[in-house]
């Protein structure tokens, strides 16, 4: 992976913003690593990574771990957002995040279980052969784009911005009809708001598939490596905790088919090792 942003960037990147997390008091924290349970920071309302039904893929993958470990899965539940670290991991609340950029700050990353890229999506027969920002279909369209995510600023670049329609990353208004922020951009481009959306793959994939409308989703394997648009995905844990990392590197190795499945079960795109192309169901 090229080198990632910090966690809150990615955070931007990939899911919806809530500020103002109250931190737990430290008199009352439990255990680090408890060896009778694995406890996972996750985010309540964020399809298809986690929500509190245990139906997103990470948590999937949480439950992948905890059979290995043989222990059930506990959550303590944050929204994604600012100081979404420092309230999980940072207060010993939890042990493990699922999904984290490798390179991330403030914690220390597994080894990487999964690459993935930021994705085209465009209703299945609009601009047809696109493959990438700088092809002259795009010039003129209305574009739907996180705020603040890597992809703003190669539109920049391209002259993509006049049209671009940037959504907020968060949004504090409880009456909001969608889950989060990407779903809002899917539901638009299905309803013919705007006619393209650039949006992290992990996400995209399945937004499109729930959004019931036929959709091309298309990675981004060809723009330059700044602003990066591939990342690798790790799991992240507290800084110093060494055997908990390799504990887990171990049952990463032993059950990535496993892994794999699961991510391929939710459209997520998984590039190989150089980050250029698809990785076909059959590479390990």
């Amino acid at each position: 992976m090229r080198r990632a942003r910090t966690h809150a960037a990615m955070s931007l990147a990939l899911l919806p913003f809530l500020a103002g997390a109250r931190v737990a008091d430290a008199q009352h924290l439990p255990d680090l690593v408890t060896a009778d349970v694995l406890r996972v920071c996750g985010d309540p309302g964020n399809m298809p990574f986690s929500e509190r039904k245990e139906d997103g893929f990470e948590n999937r993958i949480a439950g992948i771990i905890a059979d290995e470990l043989k222990v059930k899965v506990r959550y303590y539940w944050l929204t994604q957002g600012p100081g979404f670290v420092r309230n999980t991991l940072g207060t010993g609340l939890c042990d493990l995040i699922v999904g984290s950029a490798l390179g991330s700050e403030g914690v220390q990353n597994t080894n990487p279980y999964y690459r993935s890229s930021y994705t085209l999506l465009v209703k299945k027969g609009d601009l047809a052969g696109v493959s990438g920002l700088d092809d002259p279909k795009l010039k003129g369209k209305r574009i739907g784009v996180i705020a603040g995510t890597p992809p703003v600023n190669r539109m920049g670049d391209l002259g993509l911005i006049s049209t671009m329609k940037a959504y907020a990353p968060y949004q504090l208004d409880p009456s909001r009809k969608n889950q989060t922020v990407g779903a809002e951009i899917v539901s638009d481009l299905a309803a013919g708001q705007i006619d393209a959306a650039v949006l992290w793959g992990p996400s995209a994939g399945w937004l499109a598939k729930q959004s019931g409308t036929a959709m091309d989703v298309i990675p981004l394997l060809k723009e330059p490596d700044r602003p990066p648009m591939s990342y690798r995905i790790a799991m992240a844990v507290r800084i110093g905790e060494n055997d908990w990392k390799r504990s887990l590197n171990t049952i990463l190795r032993k059950r990535r088919a496993d892994i794999e499945k699961v991510l391929r079960d939710f459209d997520v795109p998984l590039l190989d090792e150089e980050e250029k192309k698809l990785l076909a169901p059959e590479e390990h």
